[in-house]
């Protein structure tokens, strides 16, 4: 016992100095004073800009921030009404991701359907229409060290001699209509009217910058799922109403399925994947396969070489013409099927044939939620 003991303390303490180590290592954000950094980067319009490119504007402001993030989606809006009542007024805003999408985990997509990859940065700008340029650091992330964002969102103030006057956030609270101390915009304010900001840093709050050195977070979540046991239920039609009625609080999204279906087994992982992103809020996925009972063998390990750990039902292959009707006046029978079923039973996606993933996830954030409640 006594050994056992001394074994946990260890690794306490072993665990303890990792965690300050990699704290140790994340870059710390610019001083006021210091001189912006230049850079080059490439912006979700396939330019390349520089320091230089906004050499007219009497004010930069640069905010590090994400596709991902909770917290940044809550500001996306925010930051483009800033952006449209400060242009006319000399400001520039300049927003860069600092993320490398290598490292971040399915399960810290909860709250978005697009990760942070260049492509999907020119996906979210052109959805949310940007007015400002939205740049790409994921890659060797040199811009962003040499800035230090703690935290997507993260905003840098720079005058016209493009020294820092103000750090950290945009207002005091990140809850769409809760904010009541606007930093970001008092001290541009005080700075155009040429005074002293005021309170020149803040402490700020989201996201932390997924740097390129923590890749191996990624790694250790698929060894997780590895761990995690993947079950096979023998389903009857009642059954099926009964998940179907979905009296479980949650959004669900069930697929139809089979192994001997091409399409259904090419877009399984995807399934799984969106799985993985959601499990953790109001959402919850069950496979329904058609195989033949017989084929249960094949269907559980099929399962279990996609890391299937959510639940798994197998309807066999009779009263298939009993189970479309159950399901969905709207199925014509063909698979794969996949539709989501709201908290009131409802059915409010589906999808005959092979799913377009980036559209269901959207279909999913949308209504279980973006932003942090």
């Amino acid at each position: 016992m006594m050994k056992l003991l001394q074994k946990t303390i260890l690794l306490l303490v072993l665990l303890s100095m990792l965690i300050v180590q990699v704290r140790a290592e994340d870059p710390k954000p610019l001083p006021i004073g210091a001189k912006a950094p230049d850079f080059s980067l490439k912006g979700v319009d396939d330019k390349t800009y520089t320091l230089a490119s906004f050499k007219d504007a009497k004010l930069l402001v640069i905010i590090f921030t994400c596709n991902h993030c909770p917290t940044a989606q809550a500001y996306e809006d925010r930051i483009i009404e800033f952006t449209a009542a400060y242009k006319s007024k000399g400001v520039q805003v300049v927003a860069i991701s600092p993320n490398s999408d290598a490292a971040i985990r399915l399960d810290e997509l909860g709250y978005t359907d697009l990760s942070d990859s260049f492509d999907e940065m020119k996906m979210r700008h052109q959805e949310k229409g940007y007015n400002f340029p939205y740049l790409y650091d994921g890659e060797t992330q040199q811009v962003s060290t040499q800035y230090g964002p703690a935290t997507t969102p993260h905003a840098f103030v720079f005058d016209q001699e493009r020294t820092l006057r103000y750090v950290g956030r945009i207002d005091d609270d990140e809850h769409i209509g809760r904010a009541k101390t606007f930093d970001l915009k008092n001290a541009v304010d005080e700075l155009l009217a040429e005074k002293p900001v005021t309170t020149a840093t803040t402490r700020t709050f989201g996201c932390s910058v997924k740097w390129k050195s923590k890749t191996d977070w990624k790694t250790r979540e698929v060894a997780d799922w590895k761990k995690e046991p993947v079950t096979l239920e023998t389903a009857t039609l009642d059954t099926l109403k009964a998940v179907l009625s979905n009296n479980s609080g949650k959004y669900r999204l069930i697929n139809f399925w089979a192994t001997w279906c091409g399409p259904c087994v090419a877009e399984f992982s995807a399934l799984v994947e969106t799985d993985k992103m959601y499990r953790q809020r109001d959402f919850d996925f069950i496979t329904v396969s058609l195989d033949a009972k017989q084929s249960t063998d094949k269907v559980r390990a099929f399962l279990q070489q996609k890391y299937a750990s959510n639940r798994n039902l197998l309807f066999g292959d009779e009263n298939k013409y009993d189970l479309i009707e159950a399901v969905d006046a709207e199925w014509q029978g063909a698979l794969p099927y996949t539709i989501l079923v709201s908290p009131a039973g409802e059915i409010v996606y589906r999808q005959m044939g092979i799913i377009e993933p980036l559209a269901l996830r959207k279909a999913i954030v949308e209504r279980i939620g973006r932003y942090y409640p």
